[in-house]
């Protein structure tokens, strides 16, 4: 890319995105506005990134967190002056939990015209808050040569807090006074000799952040468990032998999420536990299993019998986790190791194992496996948790899976099993909500292979904006919508119980029409007659475009079953 020197607004913003571009950004998702015009005119007209406009601000910032996830590396977003940008705070909330890099530029007003009933207006001085790993406001932009080195390395800072000491979001707030379009003015003539850009671009490059080695050995034994929840690793199938290493050498059975690639990367993974939900809720297993000793790795797992059970127990804890975050929401004893798992796979000293340990772990894990199996069998009509046990056998090797918040992700984790499909999972679960989860699938998708969502349908209508996407939506998409109209997760909790007002109030029923919704942005909408027909459905992925699979359920008696079926498990 050439520098835009028609003005000072063209030239400070290409030089922004140059900046960027050899720093390593490829996507920049904008929202329309006219303060952000001289960045939306560069990033347009950078051949090396991907401009992708987004309407509205709250799904633009969910597309890009989704992008981000998918190809684990900084996304740009931009929008305007004003309440565009706080339309951005929930995805950042989820950027910043989750551990997901973003690089968000607000424009605005230049300072004379604050405070003083300005049109399009606010206070955007920290604007997110805590919520960012790094805030920084920029000057007001000046072509001159001081001024542009400023520029480069605070844009090249602002990239490097995007993704260490840990991943997040970071905020870039972009004052700019007119002429906002690249007019030719003459007001960059002077800088205009003294700017090499071979020389002033030359230092640029990706910055490098090796994960922490460990120079001592661990040393573990006796009657442990190795728990994994969800984690994001470069290479899914390395940090599965990884761990099938550490299991075999201690002797431990391996507790993976259903949000981990370890539950659908088994044929690496030696003793792998899928039914641990089930197995929690067992007094008689519970005492039989009991740890002394738990390896955690990275996150706990969604499954809240498990974490119960190991608090009510005490068990000491042992985290590894690469990143500076606090990791333990149990506040177990807790000894916690910034490395990573390769590390210590290669490092850890194994204590002596208890005999018989390992093996009372498996015979639980067939017989709670052969019981869910059979349990789902006899399931009448079309039983929600039925999808997320039969999707891994449906679904091509590999498949991006996103999973909604709620009863999907538990669903998943409850029926999903252990599996060598190398199914790639996500979830926005750094802040657990719903918002966002239509957007942040289309992201996943977005220039990926073939992908599916797994959502209830208040997710769904919680961000149909999304649905605006679909014009410059470059992938597939298959949305497999359980339609039990309403939260069905609330059916169990105890106040499902105090009805009234627990329908209304927490149920929240809804009478939406999803043929007629999918109808108006031109989504081809299908229901699901019978879990055949499902397969049938699901056997070849449509290589282009957005469907939603409707399976009509009975929030009621799902919820009901799900309660039974537990009960029959624990007995």
């Amino acid at each position: 890319m050439s520098l835009d020197f028609r003005n000072t607004n063209s030239l400070w913003a290409s030089v922004l995105v140059e900046t960027l571009y050899r720093l390593g950004l490829r996507e920049a998702v904008i929202s329309p506005g006219s303060r952000s015009t001289p960045l939306t005119m560069a990033f347009a007209r950078h051949a090396g990134i991907e401009a992708i406009p987004v309407l509205d601000e709250r799904s633009a910032a969910f597309f890009a967190l989704g992008l981000a996830r998918q190809h684990q590396r900084p996304v740009v977003l931009l929008c305007t002056s004003g309440t565009a940008g706080a339309n951005y705070l929930p995805a950042l909330i989820e950027a910043q939990e989750s551990g997901v890099p973003l690089l968000v530029i607000t424009a605005d007003r230049p300072p004379e015209m604050r405070a003083c009933r300005s049109g399009q207006t606010i206070d955007q001085q920290k604007l997110f808050g805590g919520h960012v790993n790094f805030y920084h406001e920029f000057a007001v932009p000046q072509a001159t040569l001081p001024m542009l080195r400023y520029l480069r390395q605070t844009v090249a800072h602002a990239w490097e807090r995007s993704q260490w000491l840990c991943s997040g979001p970071v905020h870039l707030n972009a004052p700019f006074r007119d002429p906002l379009p690249p007019i030719e003015d003459g007001s960059t003539d002077a800088v205009r000799p003294a700017l090499n850009e071979r020389k002033f671009f030359a230092a640029l490059r990706p910055p490098q952040h090796g994960e922490s080695q460990l120079t001592s050995a661990v040393r573990l034994g006796g009657r442990g468990i190795i728990v994994a929840g969800q984690v994001r690793p470069g290479d899914p199938a390395a940090y599965a032998r990884a761990v099938g290493q550490l299991a075999r050498r201690l002797g431990w059975p391996v507790l993976a999420d259903a949000l981990s690639p370890l539950r659908h990367q088994a044929h690496l993974v030696p003793n792998l536990v899928a039914t641990y939900d089930a197995i929690a809720r067992s007094a008689g297993l519970t005492k039989r299993l009991q740890p002394d000793h738990v390896l955690c790795l990275h996150d706990w797992p969604t499954s809240k019998a498990l974490r119960q059970w190991l608090t009510a127990e005490d068990t000491a804890v042992t985290m590894v986790r690469s990143d500076s975050q606090n990791p333990d929401a149990l506040h177990s004893r807790t000894t916690l190791i910034r490395t990573s798992v390769e590390s210590l796979a290669a490092t850890v000293r194994p204590g002596p194992k208890e005999r018989g340990w390992l093996e009372a772990w498996m015979a639980g894990e067939r017989s709670m496996a052969r019981r869910l199996r059979s349990g789902l069998a006899v399931t009448s009509g079309l039983f929600e948790g039925r999808a997320s046990a039969l999707l891994p056998g449906l679904l091509p090797k590999g498949t991006p899976l996103f999973v909604a918040n709620s009863m999907p992700v538990r669903d998943l984790e409850y029926f999903c099993p252990a599996n060598s499909r190398g199914l790639d999972v996500h979830c926005n679960r750094g802040a657990n909500g719903i918002d966002g989860t239509l957007s942040t699938a289309l992201g996943v998708a977005h220039g990926n292979q073939p992908a599916v969502l797994l959502t209830g349908d208040l997710a769904l209508l919680h961000d149909t904006n999304g649905f605006l996407s679909s014009p410059k939506f470059k992938g597939s998409l298959t949305i497999v919508l359980i339609n039990n109209r309403g939260g069905g997760i609330f059916g169990h909790l105890p106040v499902a119980r105090f009805d009234p007002p627990f329908e209304e109030y927490f149920a929240t029923p809804q009478r939406a029409d999803f043929g007629k919704l999918a109808a108006a942005y031109g989504v081809r909408h299908v229901v699901v007659r019978d879990w055949r027909h499902f397969a049938q459905l699901l056997g070849r992925l449509p290589a282009r475009g957005i469907r939603v699979l409707e399976v009509r359920t009975d929030r009621q008696r799902d919820a009901r079953t799900r309660r039974e079926m537990f009960a029959r498990l624990a007995r």
